[in-house]
Parts: structure tokens; sequence; C-alpha cells
């Protein structure tokens, strides 16, 4: 939005509504502009790393809310901010909420669901948080509510418009963090950090009253689990190479078809073919 160009990144504003000349694409050839697009990107890498860590300690309740209170504060300092710095820390505190979320989440999912449902649950959770994973339905209505969501706040005049579009994304965050209250623990969370509870929460998601060997299953493998000297270096193993290699080639491959380019700099593409 100009005004949003105007305040952050002046120097792309001047070419956008002076310079008539200039390619339009050129126009956003810009260090500062480029580095608050993709600066949530390596903080959800890190941020990953660090919630893995956590979850097994705290629990996988603890982590996913944590990453939703960060996500809701990157969006409500992103809607107020007053400088690029505070764009530029928003940026990152976003990237840490989806970081811990990506690591969360799906393991949560996998740990709380009945086993007939499991697979179908972890493919929704691809479904709703990927862009390339299947054909992306929630995701795409997302990108489309975002678009309308733009649509209308470039209505309106001088700052307002861009700090409403910003700031919504605190509206699912909100959502997130009750979410993260309502649901319960997992029983392997609750056996990791030494919770007694853990056999009434697996008989409740079993739907079973004798879950005994069930139970013992888990603590023998969170105690096999904690012998473990080495689990980054056991990755490279040979009988765990053809796993490795696909869990790397396969987003490789992913990023290489250039899909990102599309998806998080659409507006300038649509612009560049006269919208």
């Amino acid at each position: 939005m100009a005004p949003f160009l105007d305040k952050f990144f002046p120097s792309v504003y001047r070419k956008e509504e002076l310079d008539h000349s200039t390619n339009q694409y050129c126009k956003f050839n810009s260090q500062t502009l480029t580095m608050f697009t993709s600066s949530l990107y390596l903080p959800a890498l890190f941020a990953s790393f660090f919630a893995s860590t956590m979850t097994k300690k705290l629990g996988c309740k603890f982590s996913m809310l944590m990453g939703d209170c960060v996500f809701c504060c990157g969006a409500l300092l992103n809607a107020f901010a007053v400088h690029l710095a505070m764009l530029i820390i928003s940026r990152i505190l976003l990237g840490a909420g989806v970081g811990f979320a990506t690591q969360s989440v799906p393991l949560f999912v996998s740990e709380m669901a009945p086993q007939r449902y499991r697979g179908t649950l972890n493919v929704c959770f691809q479904l709703f948080r990927g862009f390339l994973d299947f054909s992306q339905l929630f995701n795409t209505i997302g990108i489309l509510i975002a678009g309308l969501v733009n649509y209308f706040t470039n209505m309106i005049k001088g700052n307002l418009g861009w700090r409403i579009s910003l700031g919504g994304a605190a509206v699912p965050a909100v959502l997130m963090i009750l979410s993260s209250l309502l649901v319960s623990e997992t029983p392997n969370s609750l056996i990791e950090i030494g919770h007694f509870e853990a056999k009434k929460q697996l008989q409740h998601i079993l739907g079973v009253a004798h879950v005994q060997a069930e139970f013992n299953d888990l603590v023998d493998a969170g105690a096999a689990s904690k012998e473990v000297e080495h689990p980054w270096r056991n990755l490279l193993m040979s009988k765990y190479r053809p796993q490795l290699c696909l869990v790397l080639l396969i987003p490789m491959f992913q990023q290489l078809t250039g899909i990102s380019v599309v998806m998080f700099y659409a507006p300038v593409l649509f612009k560049t073919v006269g919208f």
C-alpha cells in the first residue's frame, strides 16, 4: 500500500509514484523491502530446533501455546510499527511462532489422534499449513481472505489500512491461543515431564479402561529416548540414510520450482502485468 511504502520504504514509494519510465518490477528493487519480506524464514528455522527441546521438556501443549503467543505478539507489533526495526522484529516473532507450530502441532496430532485417524489428521495439517503438499484448499482460501482484506483496507485513507491488514494476523493467532488452552496434554508429554495423569489421559484417548500395555510401551519408549546420547549424529547412520535423503531432497526440489517467489511476491508480480 502507498502509505506503507511512503512510511517505511520511501525510495520504493518515490519510484512507484513518480518514476513512470522504470520497469514496474525494478521499482521494488530494495534490499530493505526484501529483508522485511524474508526475515520470517530464518527465525522459523531456528525456532523449530528450540521448540523441539521445549516440547520434550515442557510438553506439546506448552510449546504450541508459546508459539501462538509469540505469533500474536508479532502481529500486534506489526500493526503498531512506527519504524523499520519494529517491522523486522515483528517478522522475526512471526517466524518464531511458525517454527514452534511447525514442530509441535504435527507431534501433538500424532500423539493425540486415534490410530485409525492418525494419518488422515496429519495430512489435514499439511493441507492447512503448506502450499505445495496437496491441493491446499484451505491455504488458498486463507490467501483469498487475505487478498480481500487488503483490497478493502487499501481503501482506507492514511496509515490505518495497512495497520489493520498486518494486525489482522492476530485474529487466527488468538484463536490458536484459545485452542491451545482448551486441549489436553498428550500422554507422551505427560510421561516425559513425570506427570501422574498420563495413564488417565491414555484411557481417554483410547476409550478403554485397560491401557497398561500401551502405557508400558510409552514409558519404555521414553526411557529409551533418554538413553540416546547423540541423536543428530545417529541421523547419519546408514539405516536412516533413505529417510534423510528424502527429507532433504523433497523440500529442496520444492523450492527449486520457484513457487515461493510466486506465492510471496504475488502482489509485485500482478503489478508488473498491469493490475
